[in-house]
C-alpha cells in the first residue's frame, strides 16, 4: 500500500480485542520436500511438564471468561509415534450453544523469534476433532495495557488420525511484523469449526526453525513495470513531479483565502465551500483517466515546484469520486451532460483495471493504471460498491455499467462463516486472507456488512455477531460497559450494552473518531432509518466530540478523526478517547470531521466550520486543507481525496435534503436491510 495509515486502525482492532476473533487463511503443508533447517529453537518437546526452554509454561484459556464456553484438558502421554517419547494430549469440550473460543497456550519468556522463518511441529487428530486448527502467537502492543496484545495467526488444514509434520511460514501469521518479544503461543478451538462438541489432538516437538526460505510476505512491494520504465525514462522518481502535475486538471492559485472574503451567511458559506471543494477534486484528478489522486502536499506554498503529488489512488477514493460527481450535479456545480461524461470516463477506467475475483485491488497508479497493492480490502471494496449504487440510481444512463460491476463482486469472498464476520481482506501474493476481521459494529465498515447482507452474500446473523460492547473482563477498555445483557432482535440473540459520559449513552467505536462514527451517513441516513440505534448513536458521538474538545480539552474548535499530521508529512489517528473502546489520542482537528457532523448535529457543525475558517489559515483555493493543530495553529497544507470527498458529499446532503442518501436508500440492495436497522434499540434498559 502507498498510504495505509488511514486504514491502520481498522486493521488492528478486532484481532486485538476479542483475542481469537480473527482467523487467518487455512494453510496446508507443502507437498514438496521440506527445506533444510539451519537453526532450531525447541519451544516444547512434552517429554515432561517443564519445557527445555526456561520460562515456558502451559495453560488453558477462554476468550470470554464469563461466557462458559467449555473447557480444555491436557496432559503428557506416550505419543505412539516412531522415534517419539511422550506428547501433549489436548482434549476440549464445548458447552451447548457455545459461541466463543477456548484454547491452550504456552506462555513464552519475551522470546526473540526474529532469527526464524517457520513454525514446525507434529500433530495428529483424536476422536471428534476438526481437520483444521487455528494457531497463534501474541506479543505486547506498544503503549497498551497487558490485556491488549498483537496477534499473528493462521489455520492449518489436513489434520487426520496419523502423525503429520507441519511447517508453517511465519509470514503467514501476518499480524506480527517484528518477531521479537513473543509472549504466547496458542491453539484455538472454535465451536463453529468443530464437527462435534468434544474432540482432541496430539501435539509434539513444537519448535521455531530457520529454513532460509521464508516465502512471500504482506510487505513485499508491487513493482509496476510500466511506471518504473517511465520514471527511468524521465530521470527517476523525483523528476516525474512536473510531468505528474501536467496530467492534472488544475492547480491552486493561492495558498489561503482571506476569511473576510468568505460569505457571511451560513448558506452562502457552505455553498462556497462546496464549490471550492469540488473545484479542487476536479483539479487534482488525473485528466486522462478520471481518477482522483490520493494526496497532494503543498508544503506551505502554492508554487507547483514546492509541492508533492502522489499519483496513486485507493478504491474508496474512486467510489467517493463517483458520488462527488452526483453531488456536484445536485448542487448545480455541473450540468447533467458533464456529470454523465465524468462518470463515463471513470467507469471506462474501472473497466480497464486489473481485478481479482471481481474485486479491485486496494491501490492503483493513476498514471499507468497498474495495481500497486497485493491487497483486496473489504471496507474499500464496499465504498466503491456504495459509489456504484449511488451512481446507478442517480444517473440511469450509466446504470447498466454500474450494475455489471456491482454484480461481479461477491461478498461471500470476505465472509468468514466460522467467525461470522467480514475479514479485513485478502493478500493475493501469499495467497491467504488477512489476519484481522471486522468484529466491532460501530465502525465505517458496517456499511459494507449491510451491502453484503442486502446482496444476499452474508446472512443477517452476521450483523448481530459484531460487538456492540466488549465483556467487562476486557479491562483494557476505556470504560466498563453498562447493561451488557443478552438482547434479542428478529430472533437473533447477542450481547448489548453501552458506555456513558455526562449522562449521554452511546455504543463505542474503536478509536472514538468521527470517521468511524459518521462516514456511513454520507450515503445512509441512519438518523431516519435506525432512529433508536445507529441514528441516536450518531447524534451522541457528534455531541460528545464537540463537548469533549471544547470543555475537556479546552480546544476552541472540534472534530477529531484520522488526518494529516500538521507537524510533518505523516498521518495520525485522532479521536475522543472515551468514545472508543480503546480510543485514540487527541491531536489535530480536521474539517472533514465537522463536515460529517452536519449529518447528525448540523447547527454546531456549521458554526464549527465557520470558526475553523476564521481562526486559522486553513481555507485555501480548493476549500479546507486537511488538518490544523488547534493550539498552535499549524496547518497541514495537504489535500486528501478521501477527506475532501467526505466534505463535499456531506455538504450535498445537508444543502439538498439528503439527496445522496435518498439515491442510496432507493436501491433494492439497501431496501432489503432497512427493516433490520429499524428493529434494534441500543439503549433499552
Amino acid at each position: 500500500m502507498n498510504r495505509c495509515p488511514y486504514l491502520r486502525y481498522l486493521l488492528v482492532f478486532c484481532a486485538l480485542t476479542f483475542g481469537p476473533i480473527a482467523l487467518a487463511a487455512e494453510t496446508s503443508p507443502s507437498p514438496s520436500p521440506p527445506e533444510p533447517v539451519t537453526a532450531h529453537l525447541l519451544l516444547h518437546d512434552f517429554e515432561q511438564a517443564a519445557s527445555p526452554l526456561p520460562g515456558v509454561t502451559m495453560s488453558g484459556w477462554t476468550a470470554e471468561p464469563d461466557a462458559r464456553a467449555g473447557r480444555v484438558r491436557y496432559g503428557l502421554e506416550p505419543s505412539e509415534r516412531e522415534g517419539g517419547g511422550r506428547a501433549l494430549h489436548l482434549r476440549y469440550r464445548f458447552n451447548p450453544e457455545a459461541s466463543s473460543d477456548i484454547g491452550w497456550q504456552l506462555t513464552l519468556p519475551d522470546l526473540d523469534g526474529s532469527a526464524y522463518d517457520h513454525l514446525e511441529f507434529w500433530i495428529r487428530g483424536d476422536s471428534g476433532q476438526a481437520d483444521a486448527l487455528k494457531l497463534e502467537f501474541k506479543q505486547p502492543l506498544a503503549d497498551s495495557p497487558p490485556g491488549l496484545q498483537r496477534k499473528g495467526s493462521t489455520v492449518i488444514t489436513g489434520i487426520g488420525g496419523e502423525w503429520r509434520r507441519f511447517r508453517v511460514p511465519l509470514n503467514l501469521m501476518s499480524g506480527i511484523e517484528d518477531w521479537k518479544h513473543l509472549r504466547q503461543f496458542g491453539i484455538v478451538f472454535q465451536p463453529r469449526r468443530a464437527p462435534s462438541a468434544a474432540g482432541g489432538y496430539w501435539l509434539d516437538d513444537l519448535a521455531l526453525i530457520k529454513t532460509g526460505q521464508p516465502g512471500p510476505s504482506i510487505r513485499d512491494p508491487v513493482i509496476p513495470p510500466l511506471k518504473t520504465a517511465w520514471e527511468n525514462s524521465v530521470g527517476g522518481k523525483a523528476a516525474t513531479q512536473p510531468h505528474l502535475r501536467a496530467r492534472l486538471n488544475g492547480w491552486p492559485a493561492l495558498l489561503t483565502v482571506d476569511p473576510g472574503a468568505l460569505p457571511g451567511d451560513d448558506l452562502g458559506f457552505l455553498a462556497r465551500l462546496a464549490r471550492d471543494t469540488w473545484r479542487g477534486l476536479v483539479a487534482l484528478t488525473d485528466r486522462a483517466h478520471g481518477l482522483p489522486l490520493d494526496t497532494v502536499r503543498l508544503n506551505g506554498s502554492p508554487l507547483p515546484e514546492k509541492a508533492w503529488v502522489g499519483d496513486y489512488t485507493n478504491v474508496t477514493n474512486i467510489g467517493l469520486y463517483l458520488i462527488d460527481i452526483v453531488a456536484a450535479r445536485e448542487l448545480g456545480l455541473i450540468g447533467p451532460l458533464e456529470a454523465r461524461a465524468r462518470l463515463s470516463q471513470t467507469l471506462d477506467t474501472l473497466e480497464r483495471l486489473e481485478t481479482y475475483r471481481g474485486f479491485f485491488y486496494n491501490y492503483y497508479d493513476t498514471t499507468t493504471l497498474e495495481r500497486t497493492s497485493h491487497f483486496i480490502s473489504f471496507v474499500d471494496s464496499a465504498w466503491l460498491t456504495a459509489g456504484l449504487i449511488v451512481a446507478r440510481n442517480a444517473v440511469p444512463e450509466q446504470a447498466w455499467r454500474c450494475t455489471r460491476l456491482i454484480e461481479r463482486e461477491d461478498y461471500r469472498f470476505f465472509y468468514d462463516p466460522v467467525e461470522q464476520l467480514m475479514m479485513h481482506g485478502y493478500y493475493v501474493n501469499l495467497p491467504q486472507r488477512a489476519e484481522y476481521s471486522y468484529g466491532m459494529l460501530y465502525s465505517e465498515a458496517r456499511l459494507g456488512s449491510l451491502i453484503a447482507i442486502g446482496k444476499g452474500e452474508a446472512p443477517a446473523e452476521h450483523w448481530y455477531r459484531m460487538a456492540r460492547t466488549f465483556p467487562a473482563s476486557f479491562d483494557w477498555q476505556s470504560q466498563s460497559p453498562k447493561q451488557r445483557v443478552e438482547r434479542m432482535v428478529d430472533g437473533y440473540t447477542f450481547p448489548g450494552g453501552y458506555y456513558s459520559w455526562k449522562g449521554l449513552k452511546y455504543v463505542p467505536s474503536w478509536g472514538g473518531s468521527l470517521f468511524e462514527a459518521l462516514m456511513p451517513l454520507l450515503v445512509l441516513d441512519e438518523v431516519q432509518h435506525a432512529p433508536e440505534s445507529l441514528g441516536r448513536n450518531a447524534k451522541a458521538h457528534a455531541e460528545i466530540q464537540r463537548r469533549f474538545a471544547l470543555e475537556h480539552l479546552g480546544y476552541p474548535v472540534w472534530g477529531l478523526s484520522p488526518s494529516s499530521t500538521p507537524a510533518g508529512d505523516g498521518y495520525g489517528e485522532y479521536g475522543v478517547r472515551i468514545l472508543g473502546a480503546r480510543g485514540y489520542r487527541s491531536g489535530a482537528i480536521t474539517p472533514h470531521a465537522a463536515a460529517l457532523a452536519l449529518l447528525a448535529d448540523p447547527v454546531p457543525a456549521v458554526q464549527n466550520l465557520r470558526k475553523l475558517a476564521q481562526r486559522y489559515p486553513l481555507y485555501g483555493d480548493f476549500g479546507f486543507y486537511d488538518a490544523v493543530e488547534p493550539n498552535t495553529g499549524q496547518v497541514a497544507y495537504n489535500y486528501l481525496a478521501l477527506d475532501q470527498s467526505m466534505i463535499l458529499i456531506a455538504l450535498a446532503n445537508h444543502l439538498r435534503d439528503g439527496v445522496i442518501q435518498q439515491y442510496f436508500a432507493a436501491d433494492p440492495i439497501v431496501r432489503r436491510v432497512l427493516p433490520m436497522l429499524r428493529a434494534e434499540r441500543f439503549f433499552d434498559e
